[in-house]
C-alpha cells in the first residue's frame, strides 16, 4: 500500500508540475512576445500605432463605443485627447476633451477634409484612423500639442519674407536653431531646397523625400523628429529637424488585463490537471508495483515463480491478449520472461559447474594423495631399516620417489598456469615472431629426444616466414602440450605430423596422428578443466590439464582450436591464430 501511494503521488506531482511548467512557460513566452511586439509598435509609430490599436480594441454597440480605461490614463499623462466621430460627423466618444473647449462636438465635411489634409486642428497636431470594422465607418481623431510645430510656426511668423527666411534674420535664427539642436530647410514648390539653416549634423544625413515621410509615420525608428509648415501664399514649405530623444517604452494598456486573464487560465488548467494526474498516477503505477514483486521473487532466487498465476490474470485476458494498461510495458514483460529463463539456466549451469568442480577437486586430491602415499611409504621403509635394502632396491625406490615428485610438480605447475591464464592480457608479452621457426624448433626438440626414438615426427613448414603477434613462451607451452599428449596417449610407432600455413588471413597449426583416437564422450569433455581427465592408475603420465591449458592459451591469443577424432582412426588438432 505504501509503495502504491508513493508511486501514485510521484506520478501525480510530476505530471502536475510539468503540465504547469509547460503552460506557464508557454503563456509567459507568449505574453512577453506580444508585449514586446506591441511596445515596439507603439514606440516606433506612436501615436499612429496607438490609434490603430485603439481602433481594434474598441467595442461598438447600439451607437455606444467603449475603449479600455487604461488608454484614457495614458492620454491624460501625455496631454493628448481622442475623439471618435460617426458617419454623421457627430462626436460619439471623447477622452481628455473637457480641457480642450475649442474642440467641436460636430464636424463638417470641410473641417474633416482640412484636418485630413493639414494634419492639424487649431494648435494641435492630429492623426486620424478611419475604421470600417462595424456597420458604419468611424473616424478616430487623436490630437496632441506639438511644441516643435509651435516653435516652427512662431519662427515663420517672425522671420518669413516671401516664403523664405529674411536675410537680416539668418544669423539670429541660425543661433536659435543651434541652441535648440535643430535644423531648418526651406523647400520651394518644385521640391528643391533653397535654404539650409542650423546644425550641420542634420545636413550630413542627406534625407531623401521618402525618409521624411517615414520619420513622420514612425518617429520611434529614427533619432530625428520632423515637423513641417507650408505657406499657402508662396507655396514654400519650412521643415524643422530636431533630435528625437528616446524615452522609456510605452506599455500597452490592455496587457494588464491580459496578464490577469492568463493567471485565471493557469488556475483552470491546474484544476483540470489535478484529477487527470491522480488517475494517471494510479493507472501507470500498477504495472510498476507488479514489477516490484517480480524483482523481490527474483532476489530470492524464485525464477520459476516470477510471474504467478495471479499476475498472469492481471496482465492477460482470457483470450491471451495483454490488457490495455500493460501494453505500454509489453517489451518489459517479454524481457522479464527471457531474463528469468536465462537466470534459471544460469543457476542450473552454476550448480552443474559446482558439482563438476567438486568432482575435479576430489580427483585431483586423489591424484596428489596417490604419489604422496608412495613417497611416504618408501620414506618409512628407508627410515626404519635402510641397511636391509640392496643398491638396486635403493635405486628403484629413489627413481620411484623422483617420478612421483615430478608428477606432483607438474600437477602444481599446471594449477599455477591455469590461474595465470585467467588473468588475461596482464601476463602476455606480445611481439612479432615467425611461427614457422617456433613450431619447427618445438618439433625438433622431440625428434632429438632419444627416449622418443620409436615415435615418428614429421614437419611441413612454410616457404616464407609466417609472421604473427604472440607470446613466444606460451606458444612453446602450447606445442609441448599438444606433442606430449600425442606421445602419452598413443603407442610406439605412431606417426605425428605437424604442419603450418596460412588460410583466410589466419595462420594455422595442425597436429595429426594416426594413433588410438578418442570416443565421443572423451572428445566432448576434452577441454573441460573440471572434467576428470587424469587416470589414477597411470598418474605419472600427466596432470590431465594439458588440453584445457592449450585451449586457454589459444583463446588468449584471440584464436580458435578444433579437434577431430575417432577411435582407432587417429586425431587431428587444428589451431587458427590471427596473422
Amino acid at each position: 500500500m505504501k509503495i502504491r501511494q508513493r508511486m501514485a503521488f510521484h506520478f501525480t506531482y510530476q505530471l502536475i508540475f510539468f503540465s504547469l511548467l509547460i503552460v506557464v512557460v508557454t503563456l509567459a513566452a507568449l505574453l512577453m512576445f506580444l508585449q514586446n511586439m506591441t511596445n515596439n509598435e507603439l514606440r516606433r509609430g506612436f501615436p499612429i500605432g496607438a490609434l490603430q490599436t485603439i481602433a481594434l480594441e474598441a467595442k461598438y454597440k447600439d451607437g455606444t463605443i467603449r475603449i479600455p480605461s487604461k488608454w484614457g490614463e495614458l492620454f491624460e499623462e501625455k496631454g493628448m485627447w481622442l475623439q471618435i466621430v460617426n458617419a454623421k460627423g457627430e462626436v460619439i466618444f471623447g477622452v481628455n476633451t473637457t480641457t480642450q473647449p475649442a474642440l467641436p462636438a460636430v464636424y463638417s465635411s470641410a473641417q474633416l477634409l482640412d484636418i485630413q489634409k493639414t494634419r492639424t486642428s487649431g494648435k494641435y497636431t492630429v492623426h486620424t484612423e478611419l475604421n470600417f470594422t462595424y456597420n458604419e465607418p468611424l473616424l478616430y481623431i487623436l490630437g496632441y500639442p506639438n511644441p516643435d510645430l509651435d516653435q516652427l510656426v512662431a519662427w515663420f511668423d517672425d522671420y518669413e519674407q516671401q516664403g523664405m527666411v529674411q536675410s537680416k534674420s539668418l544669423l539670429l535664427l541660425d543661433q536659435q536653431l543651434r541652441e535648440n539642436d535643430s535644423y531648418l530647410q526651406v523647400i520651394n514648390p518644385s521640391g528643391h531646397i533653397v535654404q539650409d539653416i542650423g546644425d550641420e549634423k542634420f545636413m550630413q544625413k542627406a534625407y531623401r523625400p521618402l525618409d521624411i515621410l517615414a520619420i513622420q509615420q514612425s518617429p520611434g525608428n529614427y533619432d530625428t523628429n520632423i515637423v513641417a509648415h507650408r505657406d499657402k501664399l508662396s507655396g514654400m514649405t519650412w521643415v524643422l529637424y530636431t533630435t528625437n530623444a528616446t524615452g522609456k517604452l510605452l506599455k500597452h494598456p490592455a496587457l494588464d488585463m491580459a496578464t490577469r486573464n492568463l493567471f485565471w487560465f493557469s488556475g483552470l488548467i491546474l484544476l483540470l490537471a489535478l484529477p487527470i494526474s491522480i488517475w494517471h498516477g494510479y493507472r501507470y503505477s500498477q504495472p510498476l508495483i507488479l514489477f516490484t514483486g517480480w524483482f523481490e521473487r527474483m532476489g530470492r532466487g524464485q525464477y520459476d515463480q516470477v510471474l504467478t498465476t495471479k499476475d498472469k490474470r492481471k496482465i492477460f485476458r482470457r483470450d491471451g491478449k495483454m490488457r490495455i494498461r500493460y501494453r505500454l510495458y509489453k517489451e518489459v514483460v517479454e524481457s522479464f520472461y527471457q531474463m528469468t529463463h536465462k537466470l534459471a539456466q544460469m543457476e542450473k549451469e552454476r550448480e552443474r559447474l559446482e558439482k563438476a568442480q567438486e568432482d575435479w577437486m576430489s580427483g585431483i586430491s586423489h591424484d596428489l594423495r596417490t604419489p604422496l602415499s608412495t613417497i611416504q611409504g618408501y620414506g618409512y621403509m628407508l627410515e626404519s631399516l635402510p641397511e636391509q635394502w640392496s643398491s638396486e632396491e635403493m635405486r628403484i625406490m629413489g627413481s620411484t620417489i623422483r617420478e612421483k615428485g615430478d608428477y606432483m610438480l607438474e600437477l602444481i605447475s599446471d594449477f599455477s598456469m591455469i590461474h595465470q591464464l585467467k588473468q588475461g592480457d596482464s601476463i602476455m608479452e606480445l611481439r612479432e615472431m615467425d611461427l614457422d621457426e617456433l613450431v619447427r624448433n618445438s618439433v625438433l626438440k622431440y625428434i632429438n629426444d632419444s627416449t622418443l626414438s620409436e615415435y615418428h615426427f614429421r614437419y611441413i613448414g612454410n616457404e616464407r616466414p609466417l609472421l604473427i603477434t604472440a607470446d613466444e613462451t606460451w606458444l612453446h607451452r602450447l606445442m609441448d602440450n599438444l606433442l606430449s599428449n600425442a606421445v602419452k596417449h598413443n603407442s610406439r610407432g605412431v606417426v605425428i605430423t605437424v604442419s603450418i600455413g596460412r588460410v583466410n588471413n589466419q595462420a594455422f597449426i595442425r597436429v595429426i596422428d594416426n594413433g588410438k583416437g578418442m570416443d565421443e564422450e572423451t572428445l566432448h569433455h576434452l577441454f573441460n578443466r573440471y572434467y576428470r581427465g587424469t587416470n589414477t592408475d597411470e598418474s605419472t603420465v600427466g596432470s590431465g590439464l594439458g588440453m584445457s591449458i592449450a585451449k586457454t592459451i589459444v583463446e588468449a591469443h584471440e584464436g580458435k582450436i578444433q579437434v577431430q577424432s575417432k577411435l582407432r582412426q587417429g586425431t587431428k588438432i587444428e589451431i587458427l591464430l590471427p596473422c
